[in-house]
């Protein structure tokens, strides 16, 4: 694969798949402890935003580490990840705004777990490898992330609510 064709789809799913679980167990744990809508929408524009930026700087220095990558593939898979981060975690706004705050905490959930099943499904077939254990996989360390969100934030709900 071409330098730049490499630097490009390493942002891409490492920003969306971030994108995904950063800003879903954000949501779930604001929810959980707080449930205010105003709160889960001002922590979803602070990880569309600081987090995107953030990660972009962390694959830009993880990229520079490596040996054999070109100046051009570190800004493109910098540029990438955020565009991919700050893109994917501005689309769980919208069911916030469309939806009661629970409702649009499933709604995302549902939308973060298809967007997790394609990304599992490309990444096998690209790999030629069967999808199925690799989508179940990544779909169960989702669930995993967001289950401890939620439990954090019942937890710090109780603690200091």
């Amino acid at each position: 694969m071409k330098a730049h064709l490499k630097g490009f789809w390493t942002g891409i799913n490492f920003g969306l798949t971030s994108g995904v679980i950063t800003t879903l167990g954000l949501m779930v744990g604001l929810h959980s402890g707080t449930h205010s809508t105003i709160a889960v929408i001002g922590g979803i524009l602070t990880i569309a935003v600081a987090d995107a930026m953030s990660d972009a700087f962390g694959v830009h220095v993880s990229k520079e580490a490596e040996h054999d990558t070109s100046d051009h593939e570190v800004w493109t898979a910098t540029i990438s990840t955020f565009v991919a981060k700050f893109s994917m975690a501005m689309t769980f706004v919208v069911p916030v705004l469309l939806f009661e705050l629970l409702t649009a905490v499933f709604v995302s959930l549902a939308w973060g777990l298809i967007v997790i099943t394609l990304l599992s499904f490309r990444l096998a077939r690209t790999k030629n490898l069967r999808p199925r254990p690799i989508i179940l996989e990544h779909i169960g360390i989702t669930l995993a992330v967001v289950a401890a969100a939620h439990f954090v934030g019942v937890s710090v709900a109780r603690v200091f609510g």
